[in-house]
């Protein structure tokens, strides 16, 4: 299938119940890379009513979270798209259902932690927020 009809052939849609095995399948690819962090199944569950799945052919090809922690702040978690679909515009459909959700549940800032800079900035992210504002992080173990 040819990329753009790959993009056209996109469902996005809420994850279910069925779908917990394909997304931690997806998940573990990208946590033996180092690029997300690992998912229990009960995690995953407990997140099915914020979590998104994109499909092509009914198949899972990416997911993602959207983690709301309070009525001001939600992250978007366990971003990923199957290597063989990246580059399709598939990520950000998947922000966007994620950004959507916020907008709906009235939520004040979504932010994300990547280390895909430019995919971010490309889906309207920046590091600072109005007023200068920034995020600053401090790791306090080397291992989960």
């Amino acid at each position: 299938m040819e990329k753009e009809a790959l993009l056209t052939a996109v469902t996005v849609r809420h994850a279910t119940r069925e779908d917990l095995p394909a997304l931690a399948e997806l998940i573990t690819i990208f946590v033996h890379e180092g690029a997300l962090l690992p998912r229990t199944l009960d995690e995953l569950e407990e997140l099915l009513p914020v979590f998104f799945v994109a499909e092509v052919d009914g198949k899972v090809m990416g997911c993602a979270a959207l983690e709301i922690y309070n009525r001001k702040l939600a992250e978007i978690r366990s971003l990923c798209v199957s290597p063989n679909a990246q580059g399709m515009g598939i990520g950000k459909k998947l922000v966007q259902a994620c950004v959507e959700l916020a907008q709906e549940r009235n939520i004040f800032e979504v932010m994300a932690i990547s280390a895909s800079d430019n995919f971010f900035k490309a889906c309207g992210f920046d590091f600072t927020l109005p007023r200068l504002r920034k995020a600053f992080f401090m790791q306090t173990r080397d291992e989960l």
